[in-house]
């Protein structure tokens, strides 16, 4: 099995096995028609940004085409905002979303994991179809 989606690293699970995922206590109230950034993950952003040093970045994320399932996820700081992106404010951080990775969103839910299994963002999202073994890309 090929590992050109996830970038190697890890191994993928058997043909036929099954994978339990235990989602993380969400203590906010999800809403449908917009992203939704957990209290976690807006502490974990301030404490980026605070790194950083800089109080003029958001947090954007979109939705690009490439991944073995189709589309892949993009989250990174900015400073821009462009005509059309749909800014919403979580606690004093501001995730912008581009027009075109709106549909996609609406709905999801970033959050933060930090176990000893895994740490880093992760994103709940009711439109994914399908995704691939490693969770970076879905369709």
């Amino acid at each position: 099995m090929s590992d050109s989606c996830c970038g190697g690293g890890h191994s993928h699970e058997a043909p036929g096995a099954t994978t339990t995922t235990v989602a993380a206590p969400v203590d906010f109230e999800r809403r449908e028609d917009q992203i939704n950034l957990s209290p976690v993950a807006a502490t974990k952003v301030k404490s980026l940004l605070e790194q950083e040093g800089r109080d003029d970045l958001s947090l954007r994320i979109s939705v690009q085409p490439g991944g073995c399932s189709g589309l892949r996820y993009q989250l990174f700081f900015d400073e821009r905002t462009l005509d059309g992106d749909v800014v919403t404010d979580f606690d004093g951080v501001a995730v912008v979303v581009d027009r075109m990775s709106v549909p996609y969103l609406n709905g999801a839910v970033i959050d933060f994991v930090d176990t000893i299994e895994k740490q880093g963002f992760t994103i709940d999202n009711p439109n994914a179809t399908g995704s691939c073994a490693c969770g970076d890309s879905f369709n």
